[in-house]
């Protein structure tokens, strides 16, 4: 027992909510793009008022929404909305954290049964360790409570896919529209060819739409499905971290290994999640992931 764990009558019984950090590599990468661009185009002798074109921004914008609107259903597209902030504002777990606090539950375990862990359950602020935790000291079967935590996992991941998705597909759709804006704008050029110097102006108008559907897609939108997917990785790298300490105090596993176990999962990162979503896919629940 000599692991240097501090253990009180009920370790983190008041645990501390997750305050949203910045995502500074969300918000400079924006920055450092947009400013890179900006600045080359001022350089090139042009001005910020030449691609400053409402129109061509209602244009993809609009038409990029509404291609997305069809091609998914309202509740994915309402979920994916509510991600929206947390590609600029992020609530990490740290990982050390989470495995000196399973670490400490098996400490109480070995020392009053499991059992001795019920008050300690329900004062657990991450959902899935609390939802675990409850099912073992509730008695449950460890195949049972890896069955249920499993599927879990398997359903946040197919939500977490198709909340990127939108995004994916936003940035499928913009420069397309993008195009469609430049050509309609090259329709309104058609009709002043009398007037050089405005087919000259309107030549130029025409093309922003497509700077902004091009843009959009590779400085915000693909990235931002990119930037999902990590946060979904992390989140289910976590999720198995837990249940494996969980599984480690049901068989009443030496704390010593369990921490060993755990620290091994933190530093094999999201390959150690990629390949436990392979493993957790048995032929008695082929529509798991599919829920």
């Amino acid at each position: 027992m000599g692991m240097g764990v501090r253990v009180a009558d009920k370790p983190t019984d008041k645990p501390k909510s997750i305050a949203a950090k910045p995502d500074l590599a969300s918000l400079g990468g924006l920055v450092l793009a947009f400013g890179g661009i900006l600045a080359g185009l001022l350089l090139e002798g042009g001005k910020i008022r030449d691609v400053a074109q409402v129109t061509a921004a209602m244009i993809v914008l609009g038409g990029t929404i509404g291609a997305v609107m069809v091609s998914n259903p309202m509740p994915v597209l309402l979920s994916a909305a509510k991600k929206l902030p947390t590609i600029f504002l992020h609530k990490t777990q740290d990982t050390g954290e989470v495995i000196d606090e399973i670490v400490s539950y098996a400490v109480k375990a070995r020392r009053g049964g499991i059992v001795s862990l019920e008050n300690d359950a329900d004062g657990i602020a991450d959902p899935f360790l609390r939802k675990a935790l409850s099912l073992a000291v509730d008695g449950t079967d460890l195949a049972q409570i890896r069955g249920m935590m499993e599927l879990e996992i398997s359903v946040y991941e197919s939500h977490g896919e198709a909340e990127a998705k939108v995004y994916e597909s936003a940035g499928g759709y913009a420069p397309t529209i993008g195009i469609i804006g430049a050509v309609l704008g090259l329709i309104q050029v058609m009709k002043n060819l009398a007037n050089i110097d405005e087919v000259g102006r309107g030549i130029a108008v025409a093309f922003v739409a497509t700077v902004y559907g091009v843009a959009s897609a590779n400085i915000f939108f693909l990235p931002a499905a990119t930037k999902l997917r990590a946060r979904m990785q992390h989140t289910v790298q976590l999720k198995e971290l837990m249940l494996e300490g969980v599984g480690g105090i049901v068989e009443g596993m030496n704390v010593k290994l369990i921490r060993t176990k755990l620290e091994a999962y933190q530093q094999a990162g999201a390959g150690a999640a990629k390949s436990s979503a392979k493993e957790r896919k048995p032929a008695d629940q082929p529509a798991a992931a599919e829920v």
